[in-house]
């Protein structure tokens, strides 16, 4: 399938403030010992991957931080970080949903629909790409910024394929006043590998997710920075960040009970793993395999917004072929190819969106190279062809579009060749021979 001042130190919060059970916040909470060291592996190893994810080492000094493992996802890891930084109301910014922002940025429709609990709580004002180029507009987010005021703004996308200025951000932010966070769910692996700009150096907090292309559990992490803030004008001389205790109250006792121990060990495994010299190879052929991948889409001629991709995914425009993502999702989805439907700028329906956002990580997981890349290219170029078709046949409207999928016979063989192809790589973890039925 085809998915889609010093060296830094982390200090991870005491497991002693994790149980195990959810207590209320004034009983002393007994931690299982079993947990603690669980706990206490996963967020060392957490720290050691942030110093020195071997076989590269930091290009560039970062202050002292700290961290929290037990969000559950992305999204209570966004919004305890939230919690802790922002009061009800205040004003934030992030990427607009169809320019590749993420919901928990505080997406609200054109309408003025309030679609997550980040727009309903505050007052959120999107910022956008560039339409023509589909690149980030610094300039008019920097105007923006300004104008507004936020109290937070939010770097990071979902589906954005290119890589993101943090130093810029952080221009903008003190200019403003600001706070940054970078959500860096969808690269935290490739950061992890140094294959994407480093977010640490300039954002304030910064959050992910763990099983994109940091090939974890599902699960989530919050690093925040701590200790002594450098010199500024107007600042005692002592000043120190205040993130820390704010942050981990935010995510226990006041947004989540007890830690999913279970998701705890598993990030430990994931963050080992993402130490190891093989991670950094597998980090580098993700981008290259999202290359192979763009540029042979677009050597069929098609729309590949901002004509390629410098991390992990493509996002392919599909409005000039008069054809919308949830079709071309469900027929992929036919042919055993599993990519998803997406937003592209200037869409007002995420349900019928112009694009489909196609990964690397996983099928890079499994092996594949360039070639093979070009490969999978190819079968979506035959699985848009199919589309046009029946789409001509049967017509635009779902219903009647859905009709044309039945017994066809360019789906069936368009999926056996999927298949096929498929099936002669290697799934981790996973033999054929020890199948239980076939």
């Amino acid at each position: 399938m085809v998915s889609s001042s010093s060296p830094r130190r982390i200090s991870p919060p005491s497991p002693s403030s994790r149980p195990s059970a959810a207590p209320s916040p004034t009983s002393t909470p007994r931690v299982c010992p079993e947990t603690a060291i669980t706990e206490e592996t996963s967020s060392s190893t957490r720290s050691r991957i942030s110093v020195d994810p071997a076989p590269c080492k930091p290009s560039t000094s970062m202050p002292t931080s700290g961290g929290q493992c037990p969000a559950l996802l992305r999204q209570p890891a966004n919004f305890a970080a939230y919690t802790a930084l922002l009061s009800p109301h205040d004003r934030i910014m992030g990427l607009d949903l169809p320019s590749g922002g993420h919901l928990t940025h505080g997406y609200y429709t054109a309408g003025g629909k309030k679609i997550s609990a980040t727009s309903i709580y505050f007052e959120s004002l999107p910022y956008k790409v560039n339409p023509t180029t589909g690149y980030l507009d610094y300039d008019k987010l920097e105007e923006k910024a300004l104008d507004f005021r936020p109290k937070l703004i939010i770097c990071g996308g979902s589906a954005y394929p290119r890589d993101w200025d943090y130093a810029r951000f952080k221009s903008i932010a003190d200019k403003c006043g600001a706070l940054l966070l970078c959500d860096m769910a969808h690269i935290s692996g490739l950061v992890a590998a140094q294959e994407a700009n480093n977010p640490f150096e300039y954002c304030d907090i910064v959050t992910t997710t763990t099983h994109k292309s940091l090939r974890g559990p599902r699960s989530g992490m919050i690093f925040y920075r701590k200790g002594p803030k450098p010199p500024k004008k107007g600042q005692p001389e002592d000043a120190v960040y205040d993130f820390e205790d704010k942050i981990n109250f935010a995510v226990f006792p006041s947004l989540q009970g007890g830690p999913h121990n279970h998701q705890i060990a598993a990030l430990a495994v994931a963050l080992k793993q993402a130490m190891l010299p093989g991670f950094k190879a597998y980090a580098k052929q993700v981008k290259a395999n999202a290359v192979a991948l763009g540029n042979y889409l677009m050597s069929k001629g098609y729309n590949i917004v901002t004509n390629g991709t410098e991390n992990h995914l493509v996002l392919w425009d599909l409005r000039p072929l008069g054809l919308t993502g949830n079709k071309v999702e469900k027929v992929c989805d036919l042919c055993n190819i599993t990519l998803n439907k997406n937003a592209v700028f200037g869409d007002s329906s995420a349900l019928a969106p112009g694009g489909v956002r196609i990964g690397a990580p996983a099928m890079t997981s499994r092996g594949l190279l360039e070639k093979d890349f070009e490969q999978i290219g190819e079968f979506l170029h035959q699985a848009v062809t199919i589309t046009l078709n029946v789409q001509k046949e049967h017509g635009k409207l779902l219903k009647d579009f859905n009709k044309g999928l039945t017994n066809n016979t360019n789906i069936e063989n368009l999926k056996a060749a999927v298949e096929k192809f498929s099936s002669s790589f290697d799934m981790p973890g996973f033999q054929v021979s020890e199948m239980k039925y076939k």
